[in-house]
């Protein structure tokens, strides 16, 4: 059996976490060689790393390199001692050399970027890529310490994509031409492959990222690359939950979700998972099983192409918060062709997403959580319809396959709410979600009543 095992940024956060995921590598290299291939690890950046680097980009464009130099020197200091606490010896002389010299030609970079006080997307690709690049070494090194035979590889040299930076798109067929001559190389010679997620480059050689969530993306992508058994993500709960515990108290564990009912869940707020991380699996039909580094044995969530909950009810529920409803009503819309290619003509131009979509006669009401472009968006739908917007608001998602099969179920979750006002209520053709608009304020009484009619 052939694996992926990615480790977020909470399973590699400092030593202890970074030794828990060593030791579940060594277990799983150790449990049955004769019919498993060593494993790829693919592995985030440190927990917050990410954000801090992005921190120090944004101080940079303002001008201030030293603020920005202070930072990353911040970052450097815990690399080492981290680097310092999981390897010994000359090992840990050549690992530390290896982050200082990534850090420093980053720190080298965000001085340059103070000058021009300006960071490109591609200069802020170049920058957030240390984060994976430095913590991969450290896994890498720390697994070798721990005799686990290993091989660090840049994940530039094998994950190609598009020079959309900062959201860069995997060039599948390049990607599996070079994991084939990499990582299906080094587990046929009995190692384990160890790279960074988030970050590929251009056939170029240009350093890209794939967008904030992305580790998980790349394990996806090398996964389905590589034809594996299985695509394993290792994080510090035991797998998709019933509801967000930050809402809803003692939610329950989900133990086998479809590729369908993932997807909407991460898509409307279930943070376990990336959005865009199935797709490659869906696309291969490779399961996707969720862990917990800090809890290994537990039994977690599995994803595949077809499940249901056993007893009639829905798999789980989630919330995105921080929503605005736009509202587009035009009398030229009735009876009308052509109005809606217009209206939607104007999202796709500031490159807006719409989450949910409902329409009548003679308007149309959407849902974005992108509102960067908002007034644009407002001015030009005003060109030929009247604009209303109304922000502060929320989506609940209520998701199951077995919406297709018992349309009580929906008739259920609209008494659950009871008295709470909905701005907007629509059901997905595929039938196995309902999302509801509401008020922020409302998300958690609404949570918690649909939480306790179906769980």
């Amino acid at each position: 059996m052939s694996v992926v095992m990615k480790f977020g940024g909470t399973s590699v956060a400092d030593a202890p976490a970074i030794d828990c995921a060593c030791e579940i590598v060594r277990r799983r290299l150790e449990s049955q060689p004769e019919r498993n291939r060593p494993p790829v690890v693919v592995v985030s950046a440190l927990a917050r790393v990410t954000d801090r680097l992005i921190e120090a980009a944004r101080v940079a464009e303002e001008g201030d390199a030293d603020a920005a130099s202070a930072a990353l020197n911040g970052l450097l200091d815990r690399h080492i001692e981290v680097a310092s606490s999981v390897t010994s010896g000359d090992r840990r002389v050549q690992l530390i050399e290896s982050v200082r010299e990534e850090l420093a030609s980053v720190i080298s970079l965000v001085r340059a970027l103070s000058v021009l006080h300006e960071v490109s997307p591609r200069s802020l690709d170049a920058v957030v890529a240390a984060g994976e690049l430095a913590s991969s070494r450290i896994v890498a090194a720390a697994l070798a310490e721990r005799q686990v035979p290993v091989s660090w590889v840049d994940a530039r040299r094998v994950l190609v994509t598009d020079a959309e930076h900062t959201a860069a798109a995997p060039d599948m067929q390049a990607t599996a031409e070079r994991a084939e001559g990499c990582l299906a190389r080094l587990a046929a010679s009995g190692k384990v492959a160890v790279l960074g997620g988030f970050i590929g480059a251009t056939p170029q050689g240009v350093t890209t990222t794939l967008g904030r969530g992305g580790s998980d993306y790349s394990a996806a992508i090398i996964g389905a690359c590589l034809g594996v058994d299985e695509i394993q993500i290792w994080t510090d709960v035991d797998g998709m939950l019933t509801a967000d515990p930050r809402v809803v108290p003692e939610p329950r564990l989900v133990r086998q979700l479809s590729f369908a009912e993932a997807s909407e869940l991460a898509y409307f707020g279930a943070k376990v998972l990336h959005p865009s991380t199935i797709l490659p699996a869906v696309a291969k039909n490779i399961p996707v099983r969720i862990l917990n580094s800090r809890r290994p044995d537990a039994t977690g969530t599995l994803i595949t192409a077809d499940a249901r909950p056993p007893d009639g009810q829905l798999s789980a529920i989630a919330c995105k918060r921080e929503v605005t409803v736009i509202d587009i009503t035009s009398t030229r819309m009735l009876m009308a062709h052509g109005f809606l290619r217009r209206l939607f003509e104007v999202f796709e131009r500031f490159k807006a997403a719409v989450d949910v979509v409902t329409t009548s006669e003679v308007s149309v009401s959407v849902t974005v959580d992108d509102t960067r472009r908002l007034d644009a968006i407002v001015d030009n739908l005003r060109n030929f319809a009247d604009v209303s917007y109304e922000p502060e608001m929320a989506i609940v998602c209520a998701v199951g396959e077995n919406l297709r099969l018992d349309p009580g179920l929906f008739a259920r979750a609209i008494t659950a709410l009871g008295p709470i006002p909905l701005r907007l209520v629509s059901q997905a053709a595929s039938r196995r979600n309902i999302t509801f608009v509401l008020r922020n304020s409302d998300v958690p009484d609404a949570m918690t009543r649909l939480h306790r009619e179906f769980f």
